[in-house]
């Protein structure tokens, strides 16, 4: 009887293990089709932003309860360039979660996906070593869209963090100031099959690619495959 018991409870677990690992497999792969909408629409993040960016966030599907306040969350991923500087393609994602009041204007209940660019190493090291919180741990600005970055403001330029955001089909920079931006270590935990840190996916090369980012990464690969920032910005 026990023998029984004890079979009932490890295919239990065996299968709750699995439907999580299944959640966050979707998630990464949610997070490929909004990013890969996105930089179809033809006023979207300009070519430029892009390719001088060393990582992306992709929260896809982040809801929130009412009109202009009350709590908000999401999940999704934060995926870097690889190497040393970030020079080479992109590498396997880490899983990532936005918390926080101020995530913007929504109608209640109505998903909103966001696609933040960390712009400078100094950005990703603060993401990749604990919980920021947007506008003080670093600076973060609404992203300019279009063809062309040249219009932007210095502020939104200096910024470490440019965000935007999709909802009803309208895509805009908004400002996530205020937000939280953290590593979601149960997921990743989840997704990798193992007890891992952002940092460690991302930046020292102990996870591999999953099967379910292969096509996130190839479309970073094709659209951006070389990062065009200033050499001196690397450090």
């Amino acid at each position: 009887m026990k023998t029984l018991l004890a079979l009932i409870l490890a295919c239990a677990f065996l299968t709750s293990a699995f439907a999580d690992n299944q959640k966050e497999q979707e998630r990464v792969k949610e997070s490929g089709e909004v990013l890969k909408e996105i930089l179809n629409i033809p006023d979207d993040i300009p070519q430029e932003l892009l390719d001088k960016a060393e990582c992306l966030v992709i929260l896809p599907s982040v809801k929130k309860g009412a009109f202009g306040i009350g709590g908000s969350f999401g999940r999704g991923v934060m995926i870097c360039r690889s190497g040393e500087r970030y020079t080479g393609l992109w590498g396997p994602p880490a899983m990532f979660a936005l918390e926080g009041i101020n995530i913007g204007f929504q109608l209640g209940g109505e998903a909103t996906d966001y696609v933040l660019l960390v712009m400078n190493p100094k950005g990703a090291r603060s993401l990749l070593s604990s919980k920021v919180k947007l506008g003080a741990d670093a600076s973060a600005a609404a992203g300019p869209k279009g063809r062309s970055s040249e219009a932007a403001t210095d502020v939104v330029m200096n910024a470490e963090i440019l965000s935007y955001s999709r909802a009803k089909g309208l895509f805009a920079g908004i400002s996530l100031e205020g937000s939280t931006l953290r590593s979601d270590g149960g997921a990743n935990e989840k997704l990798y099959g193992q007890k891992v840190s952002a940092k460690d996916i991302i930046r020292s090369g102990k996870a591999r690619t999953p099967a379910c980012a292969q096509e996130l990464v190839a479309l970073l690969d094709k659209k951006s495959p070389k990062n065009h920032s200033e050499p001196k910005s690397l450090q």
